[in-house]
Order: structure tokens, then C-alpha cells, then sequence
């Protein structure tokens, strides 16, 4: 399958928590992050990487080393640079693994937050253009979406806490900005975090340190005293962190509005007993309901437009535009990925299509590929793809998921790849 993502980064580590880390900072930078624990996967993700691609390593992982993950580079021909993660800020290990055409650069893993975008940044090949979208909503037409806006606007004129339901990849956080920009606490602080990474994890196991887990979600609504809070992917918290989020909001009344985008998966958790229902009904005291792109296809010709623009822009090229034969082609896929999805596949047309049109021919779509592993559900995509998340939403780990669904971590890293799941145990394209 050819990759549409493009600006794509490879990231080789063992650490759980450092790959969400380093994948929310990647992302909300505008980068295609892929997370792999292991040399073998990382020989895999590699060929699949696009022009441009920056290869982000630890010093030492599963079954390798970032030197190792070099020569075979060299060995195979691929020239991707590689960023080195060190641990310690060792002068002999640096010099080690970037002697003789090794590391273009290193990050200090203990300051991964404030190294990894702008080290990834020098190394980002200019022909890889990033559209990176704003909190504005991508206009479009049509009465779906125009039930969206009006919904913003009625949630923003109260105090109310919402969820926002829909799949990845349709800018539910763009929406839950909205609300805020449009309320009465626009004034006061907006604090984002990924209820699965690394902002909700402790240093020490949240099992054994209840203190220090309550203490970090407490700071998040001192730091935003009158404000707005907004968690992403809700469905992610696991039962301890939920117990603590409930005392806060149950017991302390916070002056703070929660809202959180979520996927289907919380309603099923709900009903299974896998997410409080007291903690739900406290988050979702109104919500919206994003339908998936395949759903609003109507939208799809207004939003392929202002990607066009923007990449006009950002290119100081002509304005591409899109042939009968694209729409059509666009409207016709059932894009697993949504708007991140179609943001790809436009960007990637506009980069390598010859004169001032886009045409079906031009559109490099993603597909489903067959079952190559075990057989976790009888051969059906979509219910093998929900069975991967919810493991690893039970786990917490992915490699605790490969336990409870009785396969190798190989075997679970192929099929993530297949169903494009991200380290988050998000959907993508």
C-alpha cells in the first residue's frame, strides 16, 4: 500500500509512556508519527516510510539498538536520518552513535518535550509540505454541518460540560476549541490533554501512588481556575484515573467546563462497566455527534477546496483545482480516516500532479489490506479493528493488549499497521 500520510516520522523506543509523549508532540506539530518497541518492526516500518521521513530512536529497545537500526540502513540502502534518544547526556555514547555517518542529531530523553519538534524540524525534507490546520472548523455547506455549528453555539452560551462523539480523524478537538472561543471563559486558560498519553501518567505506577495520580490531575484544574479543559479521547482513561477525575468534579466542584471528545467505544464501555456511568453523566451534560466523512460526502468538494487553497498558499503555486473525475472518485471512498485522511490524500495529489488540475488518476487512496496473521474474529476487518482497541484500552499497554488477545507483539504490530492504529490506539490513515 502506498502511504498518502506525508512528513512522517519513525519512532523506535521501548517506553510505552515516551512513545504517546513523543506522538502527541509530533502530531500536534502537523507530523505523521509510527511507534514501534523493536528492531524487527522497525526493519518493517522503514520501507513504507515516504520521501522525507525522520527516524526518531532510543540508544537501546527490544532486540536492538539505535546503531544497529543505522547499519542495517546502510546495509539495505535507505537514507533516512536518524535522531538518537539518550538517556544521559553521555559524551562518549554520543560520540558513538554519530561517528562515521551515523546520528545527525541526539535528544536528551528528559527533555523530550522541549527537544523532539524543533531537532525533527532540521531534518524534515522541504519537498514534504505539512498543512497544519487552526482551531477554525473547515467551512463547508452542508445541513449536517450547519446542525454542528448551531449546536457549538447553543453549548457555548451555557456552562454545561459536553462530550463529543465521532471517529478519529474529524476534528472533534477543532469543535470542543470552538465551544470555548465562543463561551463566556474565552478569557481564561484552555488546557488540552490526551486522556491516553503521557500528561495523565505518573512517574511511578498510578497502582501504587494514587497521591501522585490525583496531584497531577488536580494541577491541570488549578492551572485552569475558571477556564476550560478539554480531554481527548475520554474513552482512554483507565478505571483508576476515572475514580479520581469523578472525586474531583463530584466533591471539589472545580470552577472548570470539562470537555471531551470520545470515540464509540465509551458508549459500549459504558454499557459493558468498563467507564463510570456517574462520571459519565457529570461529563456529559450535553454533546455533539460528529458523523463520520462518509457520511457528509456533500462536504467533501468544500473541504478538498480549502485544503487546495491553503497549500496554494503555503507553496506560493497557482491554485490547484479538482477535475469531475476526482470528486467523484473522493465521494466514493468510505475514508477510514476521515478529514485527516482526505487532508492527506489532497496534499499528496496537489504535491505530484502535473498543471493546475487533480484528477482520479492523481488521487493515491489507502485500502484495507487482507488478513495476514492470526484470525481474531473470523475474518471480518472491521470487528478484528475494534477487538485490537478495546484490548488495548482494557490493558492500558500494548503489550499487555497482545496478552489478552493471545498474540505475539509481532504478530499485534502487524495487525495495528494493518488497521492503521496508532500508539494512542487511535484509527488513522
Amino acid at each position: 500500500m502506498k502511504s498518502t500520510d506525508m512528513n512522517k516520522v519513525l519512532i523506535v523506543d521501548a517506553s510505552e509512556s515516551d512513545h504517546r509523549l513523543m506522538s502527541g508532540l509530533l502530531v500536534k506539530s502537523g507530523y505523521g508519527p509510527i511507534a514501534v518497541d523493536n528492531l524487527e518492526a522497525a526493519k518493517e516500518a522503514v520501507p513504507q516510510l515516504p520521501p522525507g521521513a525522520v527516524v526518531v530512536a532510543a540508544m537501546k529497545f527490544a532486540h536492538g539498538t539505535a546503531q544497529e537500526l543505522i547499519n542495517w540502513q546502510k546495509s539495505e540502502g535507505y537514507k533516512f536520518p536518524v535522531i538518537a534518544v539518550v538517556d544521559n547526556f553521555n559524551a562518549v555514547d554520543i560520540l558513538s552513535v554519530m561517528r562515521d555517518g551515523g546520528a545527525v542529531d541526539v535528544i536528551q530523553r528528559p527533555a523530550i518535550d522541549k527537544q523532539l519538534v524543533e531537532t525533527v524540524e532540521k531534518y524534515v525534507k522541504t519537498e514534504s509540505i505539512v498543512i497544519q490546520l487552526d482551531n477554525a472548523l473547515i467551512p463547508r455547506r452542508s445541513a449536517k454541518f450547519r446542525e454542528i455549528e448551531q449546536a457549538i453555539g447553543r453549548i457555548a452560551e451555557t456552562n454545561a460540560n459536553c462530550i463529543i462523539f465521532g471517529e478519529s480523524g474529524m476534528g472533534k478537538e477543532q469543535i470542543a476549541r470552538q465551544i470555548y472561543i465562543q463561551s463566556s471563559r474565552t478569557q481564561k486558560p484552555i488546557t488540552v490533554i490526551e486522556a491516553g498519553g503521557a500528561e495523565l501518567v505518573g512517574l511511578h505506577d498510578p497502582k501504587s501512588d494514587r497521591n501522585e495520580m490525583y496531584n497531577r490531575i488536580k494541577s491541570y484544574f488549578q492551572n485552569a481556575d475558571g477556564g476550560t479543559i478539554i480531554v481527548k479521547n475520554i474513552q482512554l482513561l483507565n478505571f483508576e484515573k476515572q475514580s479520581v477525575l469523578l472525586h474531583i468534579l463530584s466533591e471539589e466542584h472545580p470552577d472548570v467546563r470539562m470537555i471531551c471528545t470520545a470515540n464509540g467505544s465509551l458508549m459500549k464501555m459504558l454499557a459493558d462497566g468498563d467507564f463510570r456511568d456517574n462520571l459519565f453523566f457529570i461529563l456529559r451534560q450535553s454533546s455533539i455527534n460528529v458523523p463520520p466523512l462518509r457520511e457528509m460526502t456533500e462536504d467533501i468538494p468544500d473541504i478538498a477546496d480549502y485544503l487546495l487553497a491553503i497549500y496554494a498558499q503555503k507553496t506560493s503555486q497557482g491554485k490547484k483545482r479538482l477535475e469531475a473525475s476526482a470528486i467523484k472518485a473522493l465521494k466514493l471512498h468510505p475514508w477510514p480516516g476521515n478529514i485527516r485522511e482526505l487532508k492527506d490524500t489532497i496534499l499528496m495529489a496537489a504535491f505530484h500532479s502535473d498543471g493546475d488540475t487533480i484528477s482520479a488518476d492523481d488521487l493515491v487512496f489507502s485500502e484495507i489490506q487482507p488478513d495476514t496473521a492470526e484470525d481474531l474474529t473470523h475474518r471480518n476487518p472491521k470487528a478484528e479493528r475494534d477487538r485490537i482497541i478495546k484490548a488495548y484500552i482494557r490493558a492500558g499497554t500494548w503489550r499487555g493488549a497482545a496478552q489478552l488477545l493471545k498474540v505475539s507483539e509481532k504478530t499485534l504490530i502487524q495487525l495495528r499497521k494493518k488497521h492503521h492504529i496508532n500508539a494512542n490506539g487511535e484509527i488513522e490513515a
